[in-house]
């Protein structure tokens, strides 16, 4: 049992995103005591040890060795190498959650934790910790007066994220053809379809739609989007999805974990998006030039602040990016050189470095869904290429790591 004085906790509404037009464009952060965290701590050093290698290996959320690149590249292989072929095409649902966190059910992740070989003293510390929570809102000045809480697993705590992957670890895809992502409540369900035949693809739809009422989880059909990423000259109109009697909207583009991924698949978009953030932050080192910072403290608040963002998921695009684009971000640098008097690391060195960084540490994890890809030659010196059709899926992340690794060899 969990006493009750460490389940009580101070809830803060944190915004979503600038514009706020309902509640549920803020996010409800739990502060809870520091012994409950700590309590928290050894629960989910044990839990990890115990549920780790049960885990669904497309869920990427706070585990070991997984990133939300890791699950953007694996979508992306997906779906090049299926587009690699003849009469083909993918439908990619962005599934969007109603307060997915606070929903849960204690008893149904009891079950769950039950089902995974937790011990039952766990699973009943764990029930506890989620009944009975006594909580007030705190807004500014004003404090909200006490409720108590038996739903839902409260945002902010130590053990929250690893239970809600424990929640949704059983729904997973039947079908080779529908590759389902998940990174913690960011779910992505992407059908492969050829020859015209979505069967199987609308069937895990719907599977996913009664999966979501038998677990208590709302989707919220307003916010869940569709885009059709299809390669033919003259692609022909497809049948609209329907999920609980609503019609899914489609997109054009769509900000999946952080990256904007067009039908095209093309990258000048979400460069953009990147440029106009450096840009932003160009100023502020701009300024602490004209305060005569050092050179040395001037090339870290680059590297914090503008180099970051300039390499976000660079592993995933900056292959594919046009000349034009890189020259964009290339102006980005030289200017930052300029300003800081030094000499910075290019994007396509950083690009380089990440790129056999990452390929080294799924290699070195057998654990981690992309391993398959890495297969030594029978000689064992050199790692078999991925056979690409298109120069797409050539300059894809995981066929140029291939390559860039069989030169280090």
């Amino acid at each position: 049992m969990v006493p009750s004085c460490f389940k009580w906790s101070t809830i803060i509404p944190v915004p979503k995103k600038t514009c706020i037009s309902g509640l549920n464009d803020f996010r409800p952060v739990a502060l809870a005591s520091v012994a409950m965290k700590c309590f928290e701590r050894l629960v989910l050093a044990y839990l990890k040890v115990i549920t780790g290698s049960l885990l669904d290996p497309f869920q990427f959320a706070y585990r070991s060795n997984r990133s939300v690149e890791d699950a953007v590249n694996i979508g992306l292989c997906y779906i090049l190498e299926h587009l690699d072929s003849t009469k083909t095409y993918a439908r990619i649902l962005f599934v969007d959650f109603s307060s997915a966190f606070n929903t849960i059910i204690p008893d149904i992740l009891h079950y769950k934790l039950s089902q995974l070989s937790v011990p039952t003293s766990i699973c009943n510390w764990i029930t506890s910790f989620l009944t009975n929570r006594e909580q007030q809102v705190k807004l500014g000045m004003f404090t909200s007066s006490t409720r108590t809480l038996s739903t839902g697993d409260p945002q902010g705590c130590v053990l929250s994220p690893l239970l809600f992957s424990i929640y949704t670890n059983d729904f997973t895809s039947t079908d080779s053809s529908v590759k389902i992502l998940k990174l913690a409540d960011d779910t992505t369900v992407i059908g492969l379809i050829k020859d015209c035949d979505e069967s199987a693809y609308r069937r895990e739809v719907d599977r996913l739609s009664l999966w979501c009422r038998h677990n208590n989880l709302e989707l919220s059909t307003s916010k869940t989007v569709e885009m059709t990423v299809d390669f033919k000259k003259v692609p022909s109109p497809l049948p609209p999805l329907t999920i609980q009697g609503c019609t899914v909207s489609s997109t054009d583009s769509f900000k999946f974990l952080g990256t904007t991924i067009c039908k095209d698949l093309k990258w000048e978009k979400n460069i953009t998006t990147i440029t106009i953030k450096a840009q932003q932050r160009m100023y502020f080192l701009h300024q602490l030039k004209k305060h005569n910072l050092p050179k040395e403290l001037l090339c870290q608040f680059y590297r914090a602040t503008i180099e970051s963002i300039l390499c976000s998921s660079i592993t995933v695009w900056f292959v594919s990016a046009t000349q034009l684009d890189k020259r964009r971000l290339h102006r980005l640098v030289k200017s930052a050189e300029r300003i800081t008097g030094t000499n910075l690391p290019s994007l396509q060195d950083l690009y380089m470095s990440r790129v056999r960084k990452r390929a080294e540490k799924i290699v070195g994890d057998p654990s981690h869904p992309a391993h398959c890809l890495f297969s030594l030659l029978p000689s064992g010196r050199r790692y078999r290429l991925i056979k690409t059709w298109t120069t797409r899926h050539q300059n894809s992340f995981f066929p140029a790591a291939i390559k860039i690794l069989n030169t280090l060899l």
